[in-house]
């Protein structure tokens, strides 16, 4: 739950391999015949650079590539998987043509892809892949029925009242730990059930609606459809009243609570916790983090005070609502109107062989990444990565002994830190096995569940165990980064090793703006306000001298409040404390990119290209690589739910703050876009 991902996606982050890469920056780059790596034709130059460079930069990009129906966002990163989801169709759509021997993987991708693609089988089948669990859900008489019920439900892939997962202890990182999360609304954000603003009450009004239109495609009558929708927001309003909001939850103090499973039943006694665990597999568990304490002491009450009739209504809406997308079209179609339409402003579905590509990569990921890395990535790429990588680090490096704010003391601790990154690569150097994953021709419900609770068994299983650092939190057909704080390792898989991220014919100016601060970023949130409270072993332990870590914290405030003012729509503002972490790590990504930029070329300097400076080049690739569309509602939707800032501002937001970008466009105090010098962030 604590991963720092580079980019937030609706649907799953996939991504497209190279065939070859050159090697890298530093070390043979440096030659006539590489290019600017720029795209004038994404430029608008009538925009001025001073007063909003991502128009500037990304103006033209964003008139090629208008929205189309199907996406509330479309930028380079989708721009990226669309790409890559055609060559991984390609892959498995040879795969499914053919088949393969009963429990093979081939057979598994054939089957899940081809019941996914079967339209006919779905319409008829109706909602009947359900029927069973409906029916059981139905037959709960009392309060011990149901919490008979609810591991496997839980397990099967239905997100009720509060999750429970197995990840790394954070005070204790090398061991796995058993821990809770606050869960169970379907809107996903408490804000949609508590808000009062005019477009959250036309969303929260729809969104009843849509529950009572769901129930109605599933066999109830109109009375009883009204009547479930009513428990179903009681259930889910209480749980949206108790949770933590975004900023709280990025608290990673206040969100640790381990305790012994005998604690955890005094302080949530509605659940008989040793049957419970013992269900989910996680039988002799001495000890859980209770993440939101507040939040599971609600559920403990909800258990105990809502009717069974209501326990009922809601345990078949979240059958519902996670089935849907594999369910029949016209039942589909009334989950897209509302989550695509009315939430996002969407205008059409994805295409089903889109879904179906997405879903088999979902389910069958390493397998799926294992022949995609045989296709699209040389092995001979990880060693050049390798090498970027350590330049990035040697700049942070060069970097943390120049902070004129942070005690020799302290900077040690940053630098063993630095030091012990544990770095991934394109893919892993180990495969996950899929042979005890059963898929079958019955319905493609019945896969996705079976999916689920293979999923959970494999997570369950390592509770109380060591954590494998070797382990992948991405597949490598990803199009995205991660950097973990308990395992201290930052990953960058294959997929993202491609233009507008690296351009294995562009020169050192474009290709430290884009993948060097995307590695930078990632490196950064190693000592973003939530990374930097974990050691160097990934341990929730404190290596700062109290006066550096008042100073680090007020400069991360300066950073959060320049991002609460700005405007992202009609009376709407940014939230700079929740994207607070992100937004340090796009700041340290830029100045540590640029330290290793002008490292790499102080012995072999770039000449201009194509009008620019290499250092503008290194900016306007930035820019680029968040050059995008949005929908006005998905606007309101991520400003709500994602932890990044919005395209837009991760380059009008984040420059100003970088002197060496006002050197570089000769930004000057008239600009819009100047910030004086001591209302600057300076941290890393």
């Amino acid at each position: 739950m604590n991963k720092k991902l580079l980019f937030t996606n609706s649907f799953s982050l996939k991504g497209l391999g190279v065939l070859t890469l050159c090697a890298f920056m530093t070390v043979s780059c440096h030659n006539n015949k590489l290019n600017s790596g720029i795209d004038l034709t994404n430029l608008d130059t009538t925009a001025v650079a001073g007063k909003d460079f991502y128009q500037f930069a990304c103006g033209g990009w964003m008139k090629k590539n208008p929205l189309t129906g199907e996406y509330s966002r479309f930028g380079s990163f989708d721009q990226l998987r669309e790409n890559n989801l055609k060559q991984l169709n390609d892959l498995i759509t040879g795969i499914a043509a053919k088949g393969g021997d009963q429990g093979t993987i081939e057979q598994k991708i054939s089957d899940l892809y081809n019941v996914a693609m079967d339209s006919a089988k779905l319409n008829t089948d109706g909602y009947g892949p359900i029927k069973a669990d409906l029916k059981r859900i139905a037959a709960i008489k009392t309060k011990a029925d149901l919490l008979l019920l609810l591991p496997d439900l839980y397990t099967s892939g239905l997100d009720t009242y509060f999750s429970i997962y197995v990840d790394a202890d954070a005070k204790d990182s090398k061991k796995n730990l058993v821990q809770t999360y606050q869960s169970g609304i379907s809107l996903g954000e408490r804000e949609y059930y508590l808000d009062n603003d005019a477009h959250t009450k036309d969303i929260r009004e729809k969104y009843k609606q849509h529950i009572i239109n769901m129930f109605k495609l599933t066999g109830f009558d109109d009375a009883n459809a009204a009547k479930a929708m009513e428990a179903v927001m009681k259930i889910e309003t209480r749980l949206a009243t108790a949770a933590y909001d975004n900023v709280k939850l990025r608290d990673p103090q206040t969100n640790y609570n381990k305790m012994s499973v005998a604690d955890v039943q005094k302080l949530i006694p509605a659940i008989n916790w040793n049957t419970y665990l013992s269900a989910l597999g996680l039988k002799n568990i001495k000890e859980i983090s209770i993440s939101q304490k507040e939040s599971m002491i609600e559920v403990s009450k909800i258990i105990d005070t809502e009717s069974v009739e209501n326990h009922i209504a809601y345990l078949q809406w979240k059958l519902i609502d996670s089935a849907s997308p594999y369910l029949a079209d016209n039942i589909y179609a009334e989950h897209f109107n509302f989550y695509g339409k009315v939430l996002s402003g969407k205008q059409e579905q994805r295409p089903r062989w889109k879904r179906a590509v997405d879903m088999v990569d979902g389910a069958l990921g390493e397998a799926v990444g294992q022949m995609y890395v045989k296709e699209y990535f040389p092995p001979a790429a990880k060693e050049r990565m390798l090498k970027l990588v350590a330049n990035l680090q040697e700049a942070l490096g060069q970097r943390i002994n120049a902070l004129p704010w942070m005690g020799d003391s302290t900077k040690a601790k940053a630098h063993e830190k630095l030091a012990t990154f544990y770095v991934k690569i394109g893919y892993p150097d180990k495969w996950r096995d899929y042979s005890k994953l059963d898929i079958m021709k019955d319905s493609y419900y019945a896969n996705i569940k079976r999916s689920n609770q293979f999923d959970h068994a494999y997570m369950f299983a390592k509770a109380d165990k060591p954590v494998d650092k070797d382990e992948w939190y991405m597949t490598p057909q990803t199009v995205n980064a991660y950097y973990n704080p308990t395992t201290n390792e930052i990953c960058f898989p294959a997929g993202i090793l491609q233009p507008p991220f690296f351009d294995m014919n562009a020169d050192d100016a474009f290709n430290y703006g884009a993948i060097g601060v995307v590695i930078g970023h990632e490196m950064t949130h190693g000592f973003d306000d939530q990374g930097c409270q974990f050691d160097k072993e990934g341990n929730l332990k404190n290596w700062w001298t109290d006066k550096d870590k008042e100073q680090f914290d007020a400069r991360a405030k300066v950073l959060a409040n320049f991002f609460d003012s700005i405007v992202v729509a009609p009376g709407v503002h940014a939230n700079g404390k929740f994207t607070l972490g992100e937004n340090i790590a796009d700041h340290g990504g830029l100045q540590v990119s640029f330290q290793a930029f002008k490292n790499a070329t102080k012995s072999a300097h770039l000449h201009d290209v194509d009008g620019f400076t290499p250092e503008q080049r290194f900016f306007l690739s930035y820019a680029n690589v968040w050059a995008g569309n949005i929908r006005p509602e998905e606007i309101l939707v991520l400003t709500k739910s994602d932890p990044h800032s919005l395209g837009r501002w991760r380059v009008n937001g984040a420059l100003p703050h970088i002197q060496a970008w006002y050197d570089a466009f000769g930004i000057k105090e008239t600009d819009p876009m100047y910030v004086k010098p001591e209302n600057r962030v300076s941290i890393w």
